[in-house]
């Protein structure tokens, strides 16, 4: 399998975590991409121009990152990062969704700040998906010790957590939310995630 990468990307981090966790990394090959280069081939293999993309040794291609993950978790029984049909499933699917969608208002404000003309940003945009993230954010820090020691929804969630201090170091997420925090403090030296730590595209 080939996976189109940048160093940067919480979805490919999420990727790569998973990975890990399922003892696949090293049937993985790594691909660098660089999205935002106009004569890259990502297109060719995803039409979003998005990366992660998963090329498969049968000579399919999967995107975007919930599908690789689902995809890649289905390869191996144990550990079981995804429960089986039921309450507990749903429960982990919103929860994933959540973390996420803190990904997408993330990676959306990156865009608008650090990607459009500054002219062009609109500040009002930003402050909404500022806002989001802190609303997601107080429903994880409610729901702490319900989360289980490991599932896909935690490795969203950590790699969410991650991307905040990575790039928007200056806006801590920590304060009012102690079990947040601790747990991503625990959570976050799991060798999959010490690993994938984001790095700036070179």
């Amino acid at each position: 399998m080939r996976l189109h990468y940048s160093p940067a990307s919480p979805y490919v981090r999420k990727v790569l975590a998973t990975a890990i966790e399922l003892g696949l990394d090293g049937g993985i090959a790594l691909v660098p991409t660089q999205v935002w280069d106009p004569d890259s081939d990502l297109p060719s293999v995803n039409p979003l121009g998005k990366v992660p993309a998963l090329e498969l040794d049968d000579g399919g291609v999967l995107y975007d990152s919930p599908v690789i993950c689902e995809f890649l978790a289905a390869q191996v029984a144990q550990p079981a990062l995804y429960p089986p049909p039921g309450p507990a499933r749903w429960t982990m699917l919103r929860r994933a969704a959540l973390a996420d969608g803190i990904l997408d208002a993330a990676v959306g404000r990156v865009v608008e700040e650090r990607r459009r003309p500054q002219e062009f940003c609109y500040q009002g945009w930003c402050e909404r998906l500022s806002a989001a993230v802190e609303r997601a954010l107080d429903v994880f820090e409610a729901e702490m010790a319900e989360l289980p020691a490991l599932d896909y929804a935690t490795l969203t969630l950590a790699v969410a957590l991650g991307y905040l201090d990575f790039r928007f170091a200056e806006r801590d997420w920590r304060p009012g939310r102690p079990a947040l925090a601790a747990w991503n403090a625990d959570f976050s030296g799991r060798p999959s995630l010490v690993r994938t730590q984001p790095k700036e595209a070179g």
